[in-house]
């Protein structure tokens, strides 16, 4: 039977986690781990046996939950000791992890499983705060450890996470004086007989840190503030990252597509103003979980605030050469034979003085952690050099823990990306009907969703829906109006990084014959739906050229861009000069890559916010029938008898840029369920 103590304290070891894993302070996204010791009776052979259960590979503390927790037989654990071989095989050790998996073993073990494992106190904390980076990270952080805490916390001398690291920590913690250790350029290890005991250990050497930076720290730690690169004021400063951003997006992309982060802290623009700026930058981060995240360090671009874009581009193509070259030879300088191959040379984190930081990543998630990663670097360099001189771990150390081959497997783990993995998509119209369907098929498939809609809470409790800022952003966007297409433009920029998927979906409707079509009438239709796409697709063409990874843009259309209907003259025409304009689009965008089609839809009730706005009445009128009876009337007059719903749109929208058809531009797909008068000839 097993122990009832059991329950409490894994409770009590989550609660603690996710404490400590909410406070940036403490700890960064993913960083970090903690363990508690229980004693159970085996189910196995009735006796007791001791149980680790330690936060596995790859979990966040913040996020913590059981099924993230490892759980191994502590004696198994410690008995692998007698069969390890040295520091030079250390890496072996991993793979036996899981022949001490109590039960089922929960979560994979990670890498720092014998800093909790080999300790004999129950509960062990391994964080990576600020504070206590910032000592480890000085050149002369034993001597500052000695001083704050007089031998109570250690000094441990970098190690690579592993067996000896385990080792070091058993060792240590044998001496009950000792409440932690401080481990050279990576963090903190605390222990202690209780949770409340070793998080209030915890907190307690991470606050006697910062106090000590506080009261010691010179004035100005990265020294004086440079002529030329303050800031700009704020809404100038957001206009500028957009027209970067999309630029940067192709320097980080050139190896593999990324998603973008934009960060404008107080933290962040004072760094960019310091003389030491450069230097600091050149020596790349220390924390093994931020150079995993930000590469071996940031490119710096070194022009002023207001030069001309041209110019900046221009410049950043040297830099972006320059540091694909430095990459590539500290890659040779540092690989063996059974290296990984080299993951890509372009940057992750770009900084540009006067305007802020850009990160990058495989997915938004991965660009915005990595931002917050190096903001964590920035507060770590400022305050190894306010007490003493910011000296990371070697090259060799960065690029032994960067290209590990544990690491390496970690990431061969992970799951497949998606088919729009990387991809930002635009949707007008986006907050209901075929707009909203086709944003939650897009991000259904990996796609980041910008949900542009003339009602602003509407698009936001969209894409809130669809998974929140690292999945969606919603926007208003009036498709009339060209500024605000650029400001809506800019703003899924400054979400995402870019654009790569543009769908012109926004639309309304307004019957008629041609008596009783007013001018205005017409003007409107034309404003939104030819116009209107017009304006998004020319607001978008900058964006697409600048990033150099193609595109697709999407015109939803209708099957009455080619089918004369009757009393829809304003709406079928406009329609029909949103059809050709694929075909013209297409020729023209073809040369940067950008493949351009469209979708001719019948008329699609459920869900519509058109047909619900009074043109349903005005068809159903037409066709003298109920209007409940609408979506029915249509179907009944195709050939598969089959109700056009918002899904089937959004389907036709998925195929066309997934990859199904890579060499398909200048399409008009019907997904009308066979309108004979409407077929394409």
């Amino acid at each position: 039977m097993t122990d009832p103590t059991r329950p409490d304290a894994v409770r009590q070891l989550l609660e603690r986690s996710n404490r400590l894993g909410s406070d940036p302070a403490v700890t960064n996204y993913g960083g970090g781990n903690t363990s508690v010791k229980v004693t159970v009776d085996s189910p196995a052979t009735g006796k007791p046996v001791e149980l680790l259960y330690v936060k596995g590979s790859g979990g966040d503390l913040g996020t913590l939950r059981a099924e993230g927790l490892a759980v191994l037989e502590r004696d198994r654990l410690v008995a692998l000791d007698s069969v390890y071989r040295g520091v030079e095989h250390e890496d072996e050790m991993v793979e036996l992890f899981s022949f001490c998996g109590h039960g089922r073993g929960g979560a994979t073990p990670s890498i720092d499983t014998p800093m909790h494992g080999l300790v004999d106190l129950d509960h062990v904390d391994h964080l990576h705060p600020d504070s206590v980076i910032a000592l480890a990270c000085a050149a002369d952080g034993e001597r500052l450890v000695r001083e704050i805490w007089g031998g109570r916390v250690a000094w441990v001398p970098w190690k690579r996470p592993g067996w000896e690291l385990g080792k070091a920590m058993a060792e240590l913690s044998a001496d009950p004086s000792v409440i932690g250790a401080v481990l050279g350029g990576h963090g903190l290890t605390s222990w202690g007989a209780t949770s409340d005991e070793v998080e209030q250990r915890s907190l307690r050497i991470i606050a006697e840190a910062a106090a000590y930076l506080e009261e010691h720290s010179v004035a100005e730690p990265f020294g004086a503030e440079v002529p030329g690169r303050a800031a700009l004021p704020a809404e100038d400063r957001r206009r500028r990252a957009a027209e970067l951003f999309p630029h940067l997006r192709a320097v980080a992309s050139m190896d593999r597509r990324q998603v973008g982060h934009f960060t404008d802290s107080d933290v962040v623009l004072d760094f960019l103003t310091r003389e030491k700026l450069a230097h600091l930058v050149s020596l790349g981060t220390s924390c093994p979980d931020h150079f995993l995240r930000t590469k071996v360090r940031p490119l710096l671009l070194d022009t002023a605030p207001d030069t001309p874009l041209d110019e900046v581009v221009k410049r950043l193509g040297e830099l972006h050469a320059e540091y694909r070259e430095e990459y590539s030879a500290y890659y040779r300088r540092h690989a063996t034979p059974d290296s990984p191959a080299m993951r890509g040379a372009d940057p992750a984190i770009i900084l540009v003085p006067g305007v802020g930081m850009f990160s990058f990543g495989a997915d938004k998630q991965t660009a915005r952690v990595a931002g917050e990663f190096y903001v964590n670097a920035i507060n770590v360099m400022r305050g190894a050099e306010g007490v003493s001189t910011y000296e990371p771990v070697t090259e060799a150390d960065k690029f032994a823990v960067e290209y590990w081959l544990l690491e390496e497997k970690k990431l061969q783990l992970r799951p497949k990306p998606k088919a729009l993995a990387g991809r930002i998509a635009v949707v007008t119209g986006g907050a209901s009907g075929i707009g909203l369907a086709t944003a939650t098929m897009l991000a259904e498939h990996g796609a980041n969703v910008v949900v542009a809609d003339l009602d602003e809470a509407k698009s936001s409790a969209v894409a809130d829906e669809l998974g929140g800022p690292d999945r969606a952003a919603g926007i208003a966007m009036d498709v009339t109006d060209p500024d605000a297409i650029t400001a809506g433009m800019d703003a899924a920029v400054l979400a995402f990084g870019g654009a790569d998927l543009i769908v012109n979906n926004a639309g309304i409707s307004r019957a008629g014959s041609l008596a009783e079509t007013s001018t205005q009438d017409w003007d409107l239709l034309y404003d939104i739906l030819a116009r209107g796409s017009f304006l998004v697709a020319k607001a978008a063409e900058p964006v697409l050229r600048a990033q150099r990874l193609g595109g697709d843009i999407i015109n939803i259309c209708s099957k009455n861009a080619v089918f004369a209907g009757p009393n829809n003259v304003a709406y079928s025409s406009a329609k029909a000069a949103q059809a050709h304009m694929v075909r013209l689009l297409a020729a023209e965008l073809g040369e940067i890559g950008v493949r351009v089609n469209g979708i001719n839809p019948d008329g699609v009730v459920r869900g519509s916010g058109i047909f619900s706005s009074g043109w349903g009445a005005s068809r159903a009128a037409t066709y003298g029938i109920d209007e409940s009876e609408l979506g029915k009337y249509y179907a009944n007059r195709t050939v598969l008898k089959v109700e056009v719903l918002p899904e089937h749109v959004a389907s036709a929208v998925l195929a066309l840029t997934n990859g199904t058809l890579p060499i398909t531009t200048g399409l008009i797909v019907p997904v009308d369920s066979g309108v004979p008068q409407a077929f394409l000839r």
